[in-house]
């Protein structure tokens, strides 16, 4: 019988060209792609480890933190959740954890498989992590050793308080850990100034690099647990006592390959942010979340989220009566080449989730997005008047422009 090669078919590989307006990943700016594709060197070579120490300043800039232990985990955000809770959570330990969407519960899974214990506290989904919650659980749990929480629910669009929620956690002389993935660079993180002990984020979301590294930062305090930990920590990979060899400060002890070409382009992406300035950054993601919230509400669209709690980079839209969720989502990816997210758990089916991320958050996308849902919306007999939502938008842009000019004006004249 003759032998027929299966790979015999297969070609270079190009993907389409999409507007990303999910969950994430979100786009990527030229200059992130150019660096990736620069020459590999040596993961100690000693020009890649001069680049391992701008990367650690850049960062310490994103998260507006001194921590010395600030490094990039060589894997997605959900690496640097789990070196968060394998480092931090000893067998026995008793941890509180605030569950207000998926994320919070995959917190929950990497408590007990460090062998410690959740103490869960539950909030709806599309709601925010609620303090008094938080601090009647820690009353209850005085011996609770860490308090975990989503900052930014990246399957609702919901943010919580993590300022308030960390000084809870220290009242009780609890360390606290942080889900930052979907916040940073698109929101307000503080590290130093909201006294956060560990927080995590990923590369792919507002940073707007490649996917598959995690940005991290440890405190003092917390390198100090670690390496007074009585057991090793359950993770060789992950162990912050061998890391400390190679992103530490001192030496550089061989642990793992490092990814060197994706760190050339979250060195790029972080500089991009670092030009922009952490400030305007936000206020970029707050402008554009404004101009698409406008359109979608001029559709008769409704937010998951309260006002308040809207997290301006994630938006969950909830689905009208009688719309096919996941036709229009279909449609928009082959008609529009536009990718919205659906929602997750107890969300599926309920929600759409619009992504304002990082080089996604542009004006052309907003109107793309606007002017293409409300054709598809209109074609499955959704009451849609075209270029309303447009109309909307174009006006939230120009009070914003005109709200803007007006302050320049009084600063000039002061």
């Amino acid at each position: 019988m003759k032998h027929v090669d299966p790979a015999k078919k297969i070609v270079s590989f190009h993907p389409p060209q999409r507007t990303l307006m999910g969950p994430g990943p979100s786009e990527i700016n030229p200059r992130v792609l150019a660096a990736m594709s620069v020459p590999a060197i040596g993961y100690l070579d000693p020009a890649f480890v001069g680049m391992m120490e701008e990367l650690k300043l850049l960062l310490r800039y994103a998260y507006q933190t001194e921590n010395p232990l600030t490094f990039p985990i060589s894997g997605p955000g959900s690496v640097g959740m789990e070196s968060c809770f394998v480092n931090m959570v000893a067998p026995g330990d008793k941890v509180i954890v605030g569950r207000n969407g998926v994320f919070g519960g995959r917190m929950i899974e990497n408590v007990e498989r460090a062998g410690g214990k959740a103490v869960v506290v539950e909030d709806a989904w599309g709601e925010p992590v609620d303090p008094n919650k938080i601090e009647d659980a820690l009353k209850k749990n005085r011996d609770a050793r860490v308090v975990a929480f989503v900052h930014a629910e990246t399957s609702t669009g919901c943010e919580s308080d993590a300022k308030a929620l960390t000084a809870l956690a220290h009242m009780y002389d609890a360390l606290v850990i942080v889900d930052a993935v979907t916040s940073l660079g698109g929101s307000p993180v503080k590290v130093d100034e909201w006294g956060i002990d560990a927080v995590y984020s990923a590369s792919q979301k507002c940073i707007s690099c490649t996917p598959g590294l995690s940005p991290v930062s440890y405190s003092e305090r917390v390198v100090d647990f670690v390496k007074n930990r009585k057991e090793k920590v359950h993770s060789w990979f992950m162990d912050l006592n061998l890391i400390l060899g190679y992103w530490g400060n001192t030496t550089r002890t061989y642990h793992h390959t490092a990814p060197t070409n994706g760190l050339f382009a979250l060195h790029e992406s972080l500089l991009l942010l670092h030009e922009e300035g952490l400030e305007n950054a936000w206020a970029r993601h707050q402008r554009h979340h404004i101009a698409l919230k406008a359109g979608l509400e001029a559709m008769g669209l409704k937010f998951l989220v309260k006002p308040q709690h809207q997290l301006p980079q994630m938006n969950a839209v909830m689905v009208p009566e009688g719309v096919d969720e996941a036709a229009v989502r279909r449609t928009l990816l082959s008609e529009f080449q536009l990718e919205i997210g659906a929602g997750l758990g107890p969300l599926a089916g309920k929600i759409w989730r619009f992504g304002l991320m990082g080089y996604s958050c542009r004006a052309d996308n907003v109107m793309l997005c606007l002017s293409a849902l409300g054709s598809v919306l209109a074609d499955q007999g959704y009451n849609v008047k075209v270029g309303e939502a447009e109309a909307a938008a174009h006006n939230a842009y120009a009070a914003m422009h005109a709200k803007a000019a007006e302050a320049k004006r009084k600063r000039a004249a002061a």
